[in-house]
């Protein structure tokens, strides 16, 4: 029932509630009920409405309306009663009051005019609300923490919709990104990555994540961003809403990211199988043994890796390879982070 219809009232009850159907029908209603006189007494109460003040139906009607709220209550609740009696229109809200044991308690509903008999009295129908409104309030302070976290810890964090679309994003994820906050919502999210092995690890996840298989993932990356630069990265995906009817979305966060970088240089196996066996400490004659390589082309080798990494010295081939992605900083002896040893040179 809508207010414009209850504005048809107000109602004539011509005696005690158990003999009208609505009387009958409130009587054991699970929402609260109440009928009050002109001057805050009670002529009628259902057993809903005595419940919130912990006490019984028989002991609400005939007592005062100040016999059963605190004082700042009173005045508020005999001013709305005036206001229906003197408009003679139902009215819809939402009010606070005070429960018998000192804690702070919410109900909605309708306040509308009645005749009692040849009274003229209010009454009132609510239901409390309490828990929805504890449960809203604690959701609004999680989102403004989220928020903050999202766009003022500086974690990259974007929440992708299930199509695979960036469909929230913050201000510190767009600046790690080079790209302008419009521009970043909607993007779909492999477009932001490099074509690398990772990608193909990254995207099986991601379809374990959608169908509903894995709840969460780690995975690398190597994100591209809006000016062409690149830079490793680990990100985790954590699904959302995975009830019915599936998932709304995943989270993907960047757990670590690496120096940003122009390109990601293009080695050959034979090459990160040179840099995996380098950082282990082997000498140029082991690595060319183990390779089944002439000590000459592994010299030319190295010789091209300091060229590409840009290192001029063993130890620096080394550094460059893990700050680049090359050699997984979680794997010993070092290798790929994505490869398995090969077999044989390429």
């Amino acid at each position: 029932m809508n207010e414009t219809e209850f504005k048809a009232w107000p109602v004539h009850m011509t005696g005690p509630p158990g003999q009208n159907p609505f009387g009958a029908l409130a009587e054991l209603a699970p929402a609260a009920a109440f009928m009050r006189d002109s001057a805050g007494r009670y002529v009628w109460a259902n057993h809903a409405y005595a419940h919130l003040y912990g006490t019984t139906r028989d002991a609400v009607i005939g007592r005062h309306l100040s016999d059963l709220d605190e004082p700042a209550d009173v005045g508020r609740f005999l001013a709305m009663d005036q206001q229906v009696l003197t408009d003679g229109k139902s009215v819809r809200h939402a009010l606070t009051y005070r429960r018998p044991d000192g804690s702070s308690a919410h109900a909605a509903g309708y306040r509308f005019p009645v005749h009692w008999g040849a009274e003229h009295c209010v009454a009132g129908i609510y239901v409390d609300v309490t828990d929805y409104v504890r449960v809203m309030d604690q959701r609004h302070r999680a989102e403004a923490d989220l928020y903050a976290l999202r766009d003022q810890s500086g974690v990259a964090c974007v929440r992708l919709s299930p199509d695979g679309r960036v469909s929230e994003a913050g201000t510190a994820t767009a600046e790690i990104l080079r790209l302008r906050l419009s521009d970043l919502t909607g993007l779909r999210a492999d477009s932001l990555l490099a074509d690398t092995p990772d990608r193909v690890e990254l995207l099986r996840a991601w379809d374990d994540l959608i169908t509903g298989r894995r709840r969460s993932a780690q995975a690398s990356a190597v994100i591209v961003d809006g000016e062409g630069w690149q830079r490793r990265a680990r990100i985790r995906l954590t699904t959302v809403g995975t009830t019915a009817p599936g998932v709304r979305g995943v989270w993907a966060v960047a757990t670590h990211l690496g120096r940003r970088l122009q390109t990601q240089p293009a080695l050959t196996a034979a090459q990160v199988r040179i840099v995996a066996l380098l950082a282990a400490g082997r000498s140029n004659a082991d690595i060319a043994e183990e390779l089944c390589l002439s000590r000459q082309t592994v010299d030319y080798h190295l010789s091209r890796l300091r060229v590409l990494l840009e290192a001029p010295t063993r130890p620096a081939l080394v550094a460059r390879a893990y700050v680049l992605g090359i050699l997984s900083p979680q794997a010993w002896p070092p290798r790929s982070p994505t490869a398995a040893h090969p077999s044989s040179p390429v």
